[in-house]
């Protein structure tokens, strides 16, 4: 394998899993959620993730897999092992306690005591201080660090399909990095705003936010080994196939609920059509060059 390909799809994966990061100093830095931009920017990152599983990665495992064996098993094999991709993030969903359930999101507002408390007069003196002044709250850490394994969960076959993808073709793994760093930014800020009402500091809500996005470079380091365990052209179509389903799951299950609960519906399917859009002349120009 090229040494230079591997550290640039390491390095991707990365970035799209530090984004959770990124989350974490939105909560800080801004007063209020931009809803429309996240739904935007969702809707955007699951036409991006559709349209290249379908028309990329997926129709990749099928050339690979009718290079090994006849159309009519081949076909059912891409097919299996697609459905095994979108079967196995659905078990990760399955385990993973409700109680640090990654779709539960949290709006910037839930950060800043002035904010989320303008309407209680109670509260008025707390609004003129600097900082936070609360008590700490052990379930509210419980939740953000609950929060925090349940994103780095998911994020870990998100890594595996980011580094798979930068590795069979660069120009997909960049997409690929872009929309899951994107769809890192919420969940960034899922985790920060609990652990910062628990326990006042911004260190450490920053701290578990980034850890939350560690698991996807970890992913890339599982992606490398299957890719060095399994060097031959059959099995990457089988695991190009279950990159497919993983990425597709993601999409519907995570990506444009998110988005829509952000009561932005129509704007997230602007999104999704325009990342479709966006990905699709990418990729045209890109392949013509």
């Amino acid at each position: 394998m090229d040494r230079s390909l591997i550290i640039f799809a390491f390095g991707i994966t990365l970035f799209a899993g530090m984004a959770t990061g990124i989350g974490g100093l939105i909560a800080f830095f801004a007063r209020r959620t931009k809803t429309t931009f996240l739904a935007f920017s969702l809707g955007f990152s699951a036409g991006v993730m559709i349209f290249i599983s379908f028309t990329e990665i997926l129709t990749e495992a099928g050339d690979i897999m009718r290079m090994n064996y006849a159309a009519g098993p081949a076909a059912w094999l891409t097919f299996i092992s697609f459905i095994l991709g979108i079967g196995l993030s659905a078990a990760i969903d399955k385990i993973l306690p409700s109680e640090g359930n990654p779709h539960e999101l949290k709006r910037v507002e839930q950060m800043h005591p002035e904010t989320r408390d303008s309407g209680k007069p109670e509260c008025q003196g707390r609004r003129r201080r600097m900082g936070w002044s609360g008590a700490k709250d052990q379930k509210l850490m419980r939740v953000g660090v609950f929060a925090a394994i349940a994103i780095g969960i998911h994020n870990f076959p998100e890594g595996i399909a980011t580094f798979m993808s930068a590795m069979s073709d660069v120009a997909v793994g960049v997409s690929i990095a872009l929309a899951v760093a994107i769809h890192n930014i919420p969940e960034g800020i899922a985790v920060s705003v609990p652990v910062y009402y628990a326990t006042g500091s911004r260190k450490k809500a920053l701290t578990w936010s980034v850890l939350s996005g560690f698991s996807e470079p970890v992913g890339a380091v599982a992606g490398y080994f299957i890719l060095s365990m399994f060097d031959s052209d059959v099995s990457l179509g089988y695991v190009f196939a279950m990159v497919a389903g993983i990425m597709v799951y993601i999409s519907f299950d995570e990506l444009l609920p998110a988005a829509h609960k952000y009561g932005k519906h129509h704007v997230a399917i602007y999104g999704l059509i325009s990342g479709m859009i966006v990905i699709g002349l990418s990729l045209i120009i890109l392949g013509a060059n």
